[in-house]
């Protein structure tokens, strides 16, 4: 699966977090969902914006991250200056 095609970082959305496409969901709040139990059925229910495809990317996507050992910076930094 290309995660690409549901996935993508916009700084001006959620600080630049990548999201679901056409959501402000981000992949960290829906792996979230799943770390505290939800099923995938409950995500759906609860998001209806989001298919079974996109919650697949956001794992292939966790999952490249992981292998490539990239991991995700916050492009603007929550410290005072």
């Amino acid at each position: 699966m290309d995660w690409r095609t549901y996935i993508h970082s916009d700084s001006k959305i959620l600080l630049g977090k990548p999201v679901v496409k056409g959501t402000r969901l981000s992949v960290e709040f829906i792996l979230g969902l799943f770390a505290e139990g939800w099923t995938e059925q409950q995500v759906i229910q609860s998001y209806p914006t989001l298919s079974a495809p996109a919650i697949q990317a956001v794992f292939a996507f966790a999952a490249e991250c992981l292998k490539d050992d990239v991991f995700y910076t916050p492009l603007l930094s929550t410290e005072a200056r």
